[in-house]
């Protein structure tokens, strides 16, 4: 198994100023009718309020601006199936250069119109991963613009772990810290964020039961493929990458999952409960506590709602 790579508190701490210019700074709220529902006092940070509506806009402010400028004169280039898109082609509008975003093309509509709001340019591809990367590869070598992976770059990990900075700065006696896992950015990130502050914070990834391989990965010891996993949560069906699996062994202390079904009725809970949208993908926590999957009864609990970009044509509900 690879050693972890260099990446700590520090890093973290000099993202959160990097893109403290260009970021929401979320906020925390509390519900008492999901606390009684699931046993613990639990915290939400709300990146579904997030600039682009999800908090890989943390991730791609401070790769963006980290860029010198002669990495950045040609612009950048990503892949995605919208948020990290969207995230990207933000970064790239506020510090002046072109953002060339290769989607999936079953890519929800609603994510598609954010990223070519924000001025980037979109080319579609079939929606597996290989599809993905060999078309951005190609792009990047036509328009030679700097590429940004969607969760496997330091800069990337570094810029999402600030979101759970900003949630122990406010509420700095958590027990628990529950976060989405796809590919592993926002997960690896909050680990060494967490763990930074305090080793007694517990790290736990939550994930779609149809799309479970960071599960399998961690248990396994080895990076398990997703393939082409079949879950509502668009944006957890990327596989781990390299330096997120280690991050995550190095720092996470588990990952547990959760169906299909208990995740639409979270996502219907969440909305309904706390009057705030939030997209599936971010319902997987939540999910996870109301079925009940993870024992923290009597704990706080920090859950990290990551995104709210939700097709409001083709609700689950």
């Amino acid at each position: 198994m690879a050693a972890a790579p260099d990446l700590d508190l520090r890093h973290i701490r000099e993202a959160h100023e990097r893109i403290r210019p260009f970021v929401h700074r979320t906020p925390v709220m509390t519900s008492a009718s999901l606390d009684a529902l699931t046993g613990a006092k639990l915290y939400f940070k709300c990146e579904n309020l997030q600039k682009a509506g999800a908090f890989k806009a943390r991730g791609a402010h401070n790769a963006v601006f980290a860029l010198t400028d002669e990495e950045a004169r040609r612009g950048v280039v990503t892949h995605s199936s919208g948020n990290h898109g969207a995230a990207v082609a933000l970064a790239a509008r506020s510090r002046g250069i072109a953002a060339f975003v290769v989607m999936p093309s079953t890519a929800a509509q609603v994510k598609r119109r954010a990223v070519e709001r924000y001025g980037a340019r979109v080319t579609l591809c079939e929606p597996t991963q290989e599809s993905r990367e060999s078309t951005a590869e190609r792009i990047t070598a036509e328009t030679g613009a700097h590429f940004v992976h969607p969760y496997n770059d330091l800069r990337v990990i570094a810029g999402q772990g600030t979101s759970a900075l900003e949630l122990i700065e406010e509420v700095p006696d958590l027990d628990v810290i529950l976060c989405p896992v796809g590919g592993g950015g926002h997960l690896s990130g909050v680990a060494v964020a967490a763990k930074g502050v305090s080793r007694h914070i517990r790290v736990i990834g939550a994930e779609p039961a149809q799309a479970d391989d960071a599960s399998r990965s961690f248990r396994a010891g080895r990076i398990v493929a997703a393939g082409n996993p079949k879950t509502i949560a668009d944006g957890l069906r990327s596989s781990l990458g390299e330096l997120t699996f280690a991050l995550i062994r190095a720092h996470v202390d588990d990952i547990t999952i959760a169906s299909e079904a208990a995740i639409v009725a979270a996502m219907r809970l969440v909305w309904e409960i706390m009057k705030i949208v939030i997209e599936p993908s971010a319902a997987v926590p939540v999910a996870v506590l109301l079925d009940r999957a993870l024992p923290v009864s009597g704990q706080r609990v920090g859950v990290i709602l990551s995104g709210g970009n939700v097709d409001l044509d083709r609700l689950p509900f």
